[in-house]
């Protein structure tokens, strides 16, 4: 009876009145330790499996982050590429509007697999208007002269072929010469060409149009070397070509008048000969070259 009437007493002083607020606290203060105890293996308990977990999220987080930096660096080298052809094909626009022909423009799909062979492989043929002896032109000079046609491809021959020689004049005063092929991509060599010449490093070498193969004036090669030697008749000249010829993916095909013309009528590719039509055909494409070249 005593104890519970004790009790009865301190619930009506704990509730009706703040005596027993020191108490009560102190003895919460006391109580605190034993509760940091107990509650000590729960607490390392989800410690560990905090930290467990984290290391995992982190380690799969890095695993992600690393299949993403991978992800944007392709896209990145994409990006870069498309730059730079987009900085080509703005380039390659411009020459086209220099050009007064009509012109076409193509990509190379392939190089000649034989090192001593100069050729390349674009993917424009018959079907596109494509000729023998077209001349084929980068943004920068002149390549080369389609060689061999296909109905959707076509091979061209570059100027640095061994086997390639173009007509051209010095830019600066005219002077006519003959630049061969000497099977560098970086060369090309000017052939009997007297030590009277007026020739100096640093001329640019454009096309003469002789031959009626090549347009007159589109850029060929810029002198890198000019040697004159008392003991031989002739200065030996060796020439930078213009154009990119290991490095441009995009080119022009050029419908010259002159060039149109005379492929047209004098050279002829075997496959044509199957049919009638297929003669009639040719013709007809020959034909709209020649009117084409005739108005411009």
């Amino acid at each position: 009876m005593g104890l519970g009437a004790l009790a009865l007493i301190l619930i009506f002083l704990n509730v009706y009145t703040d005596a027993l607020d020191p108490v009560r606290s102190r003895l919460a203060s006391l109580a605190t330790p034993f509760y940091w105890i107990a509650d000590t293996p729960r607490s390392i308990l989800e410690w560990g499996q905090e930290t467990v977990r984290t290391r995992e999220q982190l380690e799969e987080e890095n695993e992600l982050m690393k299949a993403e930096l991978l992800i944007h660096k392709r896209k990145l080298q994409q990006m870069a590429s498309l730059s730079a052809e987009n900085v080509r094909l703005r380039q390659l626009l411009n020459s086209a509007d220099m050009v007064r022909d009509r012109v076409l423009v193509a990509e190379l799909i392939g190089v000649s697999p034989d090192p001593l062979t100069h050729r390349v492989i674009i993917n424009k043929g018959r079907k596109h208007g494509v000729y023998l002896g077209q001349p084929l032109l980068d943004a920068q000079g002149l390549m080369g002269q389609v060689v061999e046609v296909n109905d959707f491809a076509s091979q061209v021959l570059l100027i640095t072929d061994t086997t390639h020689a173009l007509p051209v004049q010095i830019n600066r005063n005219g002077v006519r010469a003959v630049a061969e092929g000497t099977g560098d991509l970086y060369q090309l060599k000017l052939r009997h060409l007297a030590n009277t010449v007026d020739i100096e490093e640093g001329d640019l070498l454009v096309s003469s149009g002789l031959g009626q193969r090549f347009p007159v004036g589109y850029p060929v090669a810029t002198v890198t070397s000019v040697i004159h030697d008392p003991g031989q008749p002739f200065a030996r000249v060796e020439a930078l070509p213009e154009a990119q010829l290991n490095r441009s993916r995009h080119v022009l095909l050029v419908f010259s008048g002159e060039g149109g013309r005379v492929t047209a009528d004098s050279l002829k590719d075997p496959i044509d000969d199957n049919s009638a039509a297929d003669k009639s055909s040719q013709s007809q494409a020959d034909d709209g070259r020649r009117s084409s070249a005739t108005g411009e």
